[in-house]
């Protein structure tokens, strides 16, 4: 792996060990993070885990289509902060009513607060012309990636840290940023950083968005049957 910042360094100390956490307790406390970054940094040996277990992520054809691009630049992540707060707008005009109300005390980012923003970016040439398992879903690759974003945040729940899934922003403005070159697919920007704590409860559900829905109720036998 390449130098995760310019003054990378290796684990090789007591600090360095990787936490004992039980996967079931991380997928629970698991939350997306906004107010809570505290906008200290995250240390490159726990950056390096973290991004290690999202390259560790299974994908088909073992094409491993995805890319990372660390963002710590103050301009750049300033430029997306204004770009999402344009597209809040949009969405925000888009709603009436208790909607509207509830979605302005809803915070959908923290650009500036985590210190640290990685971009996942979805490369559908990685792997050759022919990839294994992907000649008759050619979503496969792009559900590689999701798998690697879902390791990245387990981990980092495991270390401690906050990650939130930023989603109001264009494609385009995405991969211009960044530099992505045009078959490249930006498929998230992670704010990623030490929060003073984790909610119990997850904002949306907090607010009064959206519930969480038992599991009884997404479950079918054999055949899907409607509710």
């Amino acid at each position: 792996m390449s130098s995760l910042s310019p003054t990378a360094s290796r684990c090789g100390g007591p600090s360095c060990a990787v936490p004992d956490v039980d996967l079931y307790d991380a997928v629970r406390r698991r939350r997306d993070t906004r107010a809570e970054f505290t906008g200290s940094p995250v240390s490159d040996d726990v950056l390096e885990r973290v991004l290690a277990a999202a390259h560790s992520a299974p994908s088909v054809g073992m094409s491993q289509p995805w890319d990372f691009v660390l963002v710590r630049d103050a301009g750049l992540r300033e430029e997306f902060r204004d770009h999402v707060a344009a597209e809040r707008e949009i969405f925000a005009s888009s709603l009436a009513g208790e909607r509207a109300d509830t979605f302005a005390r809803i915070k959908v980012e923290g650009i500036m607060e985590s210190g640290l923003g990685v971009v996942v970016g979805y490369d559908p040439s990685r792997g050759g012309p022919a990839v294994l398992g992907r000649h008759a879903i050619a979503d496969a690759g792009l559900y590689s990636v999701c798998l690697a974003i879902q390791n990245l945040w387990l981990a980092a729940t495991a270390e401690g840290l906050g990650v939130g899934w930023v989603s109001f922003y264009r494609e385009e403005f995405l991969r211009d940023l960044v530099g992505f070159p045009a078959h490249v697919r930006p498929v998230a920007w992670l704010c990623v950083g030490a929060v003073a704590e984790l909610p119990d409860v997850p904002d949306l559900e907090r607010f009064g968005w959206r519930h969480r829905s038992p599991l009884a109720s997404v479950v079918h036998q054999d055949r899907y049957l409607p509710r």
